[in-house]
Order: C-alpha cells, then sequence, then structure tokens
C-alpha cells in the first residue's frame, strides 16, 4: 500500500515536471533568489558574478552576456521549433483554429505599444522600449494558470498557450526588425549564405542532427557579428533543420531550458537593489509606460481584439470558453517577465533606466497574475 502511494507520488511529480508550468516555477524561484542575493550583504559578489569575463580575450563574453546572448538562442531556438510545430501540424495548422488566439496576440502587442509611445512621446530616449510591454511570458503565464488546477479548463490553457506561443512569434520579429546594434553587410551576407547551404543540406535529404548543430554554432557566430541580435541564430536554425531531427531537438531542448537556461535568466536578469529604488522611480515615463502597457494595455489589447473580432464574425471563441474565462486569460497576458526584460536589455544600456523599467516589469507581471488568478478563481466558482 505504502509503495503504491509512493509510486504515484512520484508518477505526479515526474508529471509535473514534465510540464511547461515546472518550468515557470523554476524561472520564478530563480528570480527570487536573484532578487534576494542583489540586496544582501553579498551583492558585490552578485555583480561581480554577471561581469566575470569568460573565454579568451577577444573571443570571450561576460557572464551576463554570456547568458543573453549565448544561452537565450537556445531559449529561442525551442521556442521557434514549437512554433513551427503548431503552424504545421499542431493547435495553429489551420485558419479557424488560428484566428482566435492570433487576433487577440495582434491586440495585445498593439495596444501595449501604444499606450507606452503616448506616455513616452517626449522623450526619444524612453520611446526605444516600445516593445518592452508587448511580450507575453509563456513559462511564467502558464505557470500561474497551473495554479488554479481544476479551476483552468482545457480550452483556457490551449488558448493562452496558443496566444502566448504567436505572442513570441511577434516578439522574435520586433527584435530582429528593431533592436539591431548596426549591421555589418558582409557578415550578414555569409550568414545568409550558411543558412541556404542548410537549406540546400536539407532538401538533399541530410536528416542527421549533428551537422546542423555544428553548422548552427558557426551560424551563431556569425549572426552575434553582424549587427543582428544573436539569439535570432537560434530562430533561423529552427526553420532548416529536418522535420524528425527538429522533433529530437525539441525533446532534447525542452528540460534544459525549463530547468537550466530560463532559471539561469532570471538570476542573471532579476537581481534589482530595491534599497536604491524608490516608488516614485515608477512614474518616469519609460517604467511607467512599461506598468501601464502590462496591466492596462494587454488586457485592454487581448480582451479587445478578441471581442471584436466575434462581434464581427471573424472569430469564435474556443468551445467550453465563456467571456470571463477570456477576460481572465487577458489578465494573465499581462506577465510579461522573460521577454519583457530580455528587450528592456536590449532597448536601454544605461543602469539608472534600465532598474526602474526592470522593477515596472516586475510589478506589471505581478499585479496582472494576482488580478488573473483572482477572476478565473472567481468565475469558476460562479460556474459550480
Amino acid at each position: 500500500m505504502v509503495l503504491h502511494i509512493v509510486r504515484r507520488q512520484a508518477g505526479t511529480l515526474v508529471a509535473f515536471l514534465r510540464s511547461e508550468a515546472a518550468g515557470g516555477l523554476f524561472l520564478i524561484a530563480a528570480s527570487i533568489a536573484a532578487l534576494i542575493w542583489s540586496n544582501s550583504a553579498a551583492a558585490p559578489a552578485y555583480t561581480r558574478l554577471l561581469n566575470t569575463f569568460i573565454g579568451a580575450r577577444g573571443i570571450g563574453l561576460p557572464v551576463h552576456s554570456l547568458v543573453n546572448d549565448g544561452l537565450m538562442s537556445l531559449f529561442f531556438l525551442l521556442a521557434a521549433l514549437e512554433i513551427r510545430r503548431e503552424v504545421t501540424r499542431g493547435r495553429l495548422a489551420s485558419a479557424r483554429s488560428i484566428a482566435a488566439p492570433g487576433i487577440a496576440a495582434l491586440g495585445g502587442m498593439v495596444v501595449p505599444a501604444l499606450i507606452y509611445l503616448a506616455i513616452t512621446h517626449t522623450d526619444p530616449h524612453a520611446m526605444r522600449g516600445w516593445a518592452v510591454p508587448v511580450a507575453t511570458d509563456i513559462a511564467f503565464s502558464l505557470a500561474v494558470l497551473r495554479l488554479l488546477g481544476r479551476h483552468a479548463g482545457l480550452s483556457l490553457r490551449v488558448f493562452l498557450t496558443a496566444l502566448a506561443i504567436l505572442d513570441d512569434l511577434g516578439a522574435i520579429a520586433v527584435i530582429a526588425v528593431f533592436y539591431g546594434r548596426g549591421l555589418h553587410g558582409a557578415v550578414l551576407a555569409a550568414a545568409a549564405a550558411l543558412w541556404l547551404a542548410l537549406l540546400g543540406l536539407r532538401a538533399a535529404g541530410v536528416n542527421a542532427l549533428w551537422p546542423y548543430l555544428v553548422a548552427g554554432a558557426a551560424l551563431w557566430l556569425l549572426v552575434f557579428n553582424s549587427g543582428i541580435h544573436a539569439t535570432l541564430a537560434g530562430v533561423a536554425l529552427a526553420l532548416v533543420v529536418p522535420r524528425h531531427a527538429a522533433d529530437r531537438l525539441e525533446h532534447a531542448l525542452s528540460p534544459l531550458v525549463a530547468y537550466v537556461i530560463l532559471p539561469v535568466f532570471g538570476l542573471a536578469n532579476a537581481g534589482l537593489d530595491l534599497h536604491a529604488m524608490h516608488p516614485s522611480s515608477l512614474l518616469g515615463p519609460a517604467p511607467l509606460g512599461v506598468l501601464l502597457g502590462l496591466c492596462v494595455g494587454k488586457q485592454a489589447g487581448v480582451f479587445g481584439a478578441t471581442m471584436l473580432g466575434r462581434q464581427l464574425g471573424v472569430l469564435r471563441l474556443p468551445a467550453g470558453m465563456t467571456v470571463p474565462q477570456l477576460y481572465g486569460a487577458s489578465l494573465l497576458c499581462g506577465i510579461g517577465f522573460t521577454m519583457s526584460l530580455f528587450i528592456g536589455d536590449l532597448a536601454f544600456r544605461d543602469g539608472e533606466l534600465q532598474e526602474s523599467v526592470k522593477l515596472a516589469v516586475f510589478g506589471g507581471s505581478i499585479i496582472s497574475a494576482v488580478l488573473g488568478v483572482c477572476v478565473l478563481a472567481w468565475v469558476s466558482r460562479k460556474q459550480a
């Protein structure tokens, strides 16, 4: 009897660890650890660690850059593989299935950006961060949804997952177009030639994974030096890996990203010296634009665009999903976190503004999570 209970509990734990929600909880735990560390007596050690140079002179990177430019390339590779699978043979494979989350994702990107630009339009430097509040953190939002257990129906989970995937695709496009560092034509041409060679390799029927991984490392080096953000090398690689090899690669990367890369990213980017911050710092144009973009813009964009599309007859809510549940999901979309922190790091290099924007991302994400959980729990009780 005892052995049976232990096996059942172990099976439940394994199933949870395989879920995307578990990765979100690991990310949250690592981010809390970063906040504690950066506000403790050991804070100087935290700063030294992030600035520690790894590699030989001329070809190495500080730890912070190694995480954001290197490890996050694997995150983007996995995200692109998931998007490719869902679009070709998954939940987004038909026009009907993509309509509702697609329109919701578009509204959830446009409205926060407009709110941010309306607040920062008098400050050209602050305007660079317009994309910070447009992204939804898929791991964090699904982790929060997981906390609701049976109160979150299958249709709601599928809708939010599809929306977050499409939102990731939009964020990738934004990074590629707006957050480069000045293009180097010859290097970019070499990267494009290597990518075309990989495309030819797939067309020739080469299905082994290792040639693509070896060439992918070279592609990353070229993209890193081309002026386009290095993480986009992962996206480019995901587009050319053969289907069966892509499935194996996705399966291998999922636990690595969930339990190593995202927590390390949280640890490296969530550190914030709260002693040096004041609540008034959130009233600056950039942090206020981020806070309102996440808390107000996301819910208004996702809910408003979906209801408008429904009214015009261009989409239908997934079977079993109600309008109040849609509003609760819209609130959860204000959890920006990983991608918002990432874009904030690209947009602002000066420490004080970067820190205040980071605080706004934390605040907006937490408020959105709490409100979303409260609304969905209330809806569940009303429907019971």
